[in-house]
This record gives C-alpha cells, sequence and structure tokens, in this order.
C-alpha cells in the first residue's frame, strides 16, 4: 500500500482557493477534497444535497471526534494571491484554510496512531446551512464536534444564531400627483419597520444582545408613481428563540404586508474546558445546526472580520498554529471520552 503523506496545510489552502466554490456551484472543490481524502486512505461517504453538490463524510475508524467545515464561499470570486507572509483570495480564512488545518491536524493525528477523529465536510453554510442540516442523516457520529469558522485560532464556547425575514408591501399604484387614488406599499412598509425598530430585543450576558440589520430595501418604479410593491429584507443576530420576535414582526405586518423567513440558525452555548481561553462569536454558522453530532465548539485560524470582503486573506503562520490547536483539542477531547 502506498504510504500516506501527510499535507501541508499551506500549499493545500492554495489549491482550494484557487477552485472557485459560491454557494450553489461547489462540485468542482468538492471533487478536489474527496480526491485528496482517498489519497489519505480514508472511507469518504458523499451526500448528495443537489445536482453536482454533495457532501463530504471521512473516517478511519468510527470516530469519537469529528472536525467540519464548510466547503462554499460567498460571492464574487477572488484569484488566489499570496505573499511571504499571507495567502489571500476567496475563502482564504472563510473556511478553505481551515479546511486545509482540519486535514492536516487529522493526518497527524493519525500518523500518531490516533485514528477516531472523522472529517465532515458540508456545502450550502453561507444560504442557511441546507448541507449541515442533511448531514445529520450520517453515521457513525461521534461524541464531540469541532466546527471550523474563524476564531483566530481561539476556542468559541458560543455563538449568536441568525434569522432573516422578507417584508413584502402591497398597494394600489396610482399618478403621484393624486395620492388619494392609490395606497403607498413603500409607506406601508417604512411604518412597519419604524414599528420593528422599536421592539425590545432580548440580551444575554453570555452573547450579548440581538442584534438587526435591514439589509435591502426596494420598491416603485417612479417618483412620480405611487408605488404598489415594496420589500425589504431584515436579518437579526439572536441570543434568545426568535418565536416571539417573529410573532411581533407577523402582528406589526398585518394582512398587508406578507412576512416570509428565509432561513435561521439557533444560538449555541458549548460547556467551558479546564485550560483553555475562551471567546464568543457575533456570527452564526453550521454548528447550530449539527447538534446531532455531540457536544460542539468552534475553532479555526483567520479573523471573521475579513470574511465576505474583498480583501479576505489568512496569515500563513496561523494555519500551522490552526493544524496545532485542533490536534490539542481533540486530544482534550479523546481524554474525556475515558
Amino acid at each position: 500500500m502506498k504510504a500516506r503523506v501527510t499535507p501541508d496545510p499551506i500549499e493545500l489552502t492554495r489549491q482550494l482557493v484557487r477552485i472557485p466554490s459560491p454557494t450553489g456551484h461547489e462540485g468542482p472543490v468538492v471533487d478536489f477534497v474527496e480526491a485528496v481524502l482517498k489519497s489519505l486512505d480514508y472511507r469518504v461517504t458523499r451526500q448528495s444535497v443537489s445536482d453536482g453538490r454533495a457532501n463530504l463524510y471521512a473516517y478511519a475508524s468510527p470516530p469519537e471526534v469529528v472536525l467540519s467545515t464548510h466547503l462554499d464561499v460567498v460571492p464574487p470570486h477572488l484569484d488566489f494571491a499570496e505573499d511571504d507572509e499571507w495567502i489571500y483570495g476567496r475563502g482564504a480564512c472563510d473556511a478553505k484554510g481551515i479546511a486545509a488545518a482540519m486535514i492536516a491536524a487529522a493526518s497527524r493525528l493519525r500518523d500518531g496512531g490516533e485514528s477516531r477523529v472523522g472529517l465532515l465536510f458540508v456545502v450550502g453554510e453561507e444560504t442557511g446551512g441546507e448541507g449541515a442540516q442533511l448531514a445529520n442523516a450520517l453515521s457513525p457520529k461521534g461524541r464531540f464536534l469541532i466546527n471550523g469558522e474563524p476564531t483566530e485560532n481561539l476556542l468559541s464556547i458560543g455563538q449568536k444564531g441568525a434569522v432573516a425575514y422578507r417584508l413584502t408591501a402591497r398597494g394600489k399604484a396610482a399618478h403621484s400627483a393624486y395620492p388619494e387614488e392609490g395606497r403607498s406599499a413603500t409607506e406601508l412598509l417604512l411604518d412597519a419597520i419604524a414599528a420593528i425598530r422599536r421592539f425590545e430585543l432580548p440580551a444575554d450576558p453570555l452573547l450579548g444582545d440581538t442584534t438587526l440589520n435591514i439589509g435591502q430595501i426596494s420598491g416603485g418604479v417612479a417618483a412620480n408613481v405611487i408605488p404598489d410593491l415594496a420589500s425589504a429584507t431584515l436579518m437579526y443576530r439572536t441570543v434568545a428563540d426568535p418565536a416571539p420576535l417573529e410573532a411581533d414582526i407577523r402582528r406589526v405586518a398585518g394582512t398587508a404586508i406578507a412576512v416570509e423567513r428565509l432561513f435561521g440558525f439557533g444560538h449555541v452555548r458549548s460547556p467551558g474546558l479546564p485550560g483553555w481561553d475562551t471567546t464568543t462569536v457575533k456570527f452564526a454558522s453550521d454548528l447550530a445546526h449539527l447538534g446531532s453530532w455531540g457536544v460542539g465548539y468552534q475553532l479555526g485560524p483567520g479573523t471573521i472580520r475579513v470574511a465576505h470582503t474583498m480583501h479576505e486573506k489568512v496569515r500563513k503562520s496561523e494555519l500551522i498554529t490552526g493544524v496545532e490547536r485542533y490536534i490539542q483539542l481533540v486530544n482534550h477531547l479523546l481524554a474525556r471520552t475515558g
């Protein structure tokens, strides 16, 4: 049998970043990662999500700990580049560098005789986590899951949730000189948003405040036409059950405004670990969808502050440190399995 070669996380990051994989078009990067995992002599399960898109689950023996992250990225594609310190490009920190560090860490652990570590790579994280939700059907599962997101290599024990809504107001079009003959959808929408912004939002001592972003507003066709259609998207970063909030939004919307829930991620709390400095994060992730995989933690190289931007990057030294941190965390968790 051909000897396994532990991947270099920096070179593997280079290769992954060069492959465009916006959500919905992850096929080529999934194929590449599958080939890498098979070359490392893992048993690989390919779980179809939709045409040409799949999750990957790899293990050598039934795992106790699973390392997981996503292979999709946000648009637009950013070409790979590098200098002595940094790797640049879409997915460099969110989350292709993380995937590379996880593969390298699991390979090193296995080289040292520890094969109870699985690798789960999913698609669709950036638009609601469809891949992670389907991945709950996979087995065998372990007792712990480490989700990869850019946390600056700190152990996250809490994350906010996220829920998004589209509000669509319908009015009656008319000439703007005769507003009494129409009904402005834009005014209906703005009145509803003003009321929604006055809601008292939940707070949590660990996770902080619930926050609202009004990300998009559109409506109307011209300045001299009473608009008959207007819409807005709202996104909350949540720290509590969003059901009461959603009920309030629907109450304010009434019958004139349709409310569509676009997606939702739950908030997450994890127990602290002795000897580990911990943090919490304000962003949501697939960790909220992967509760059936055991106790969940989150850790990864890079900073979320450059993810989704036009200058996404990850420091090469952070990738190396990330491998070490994954190995340390896996060993710590395995020691707790008895």
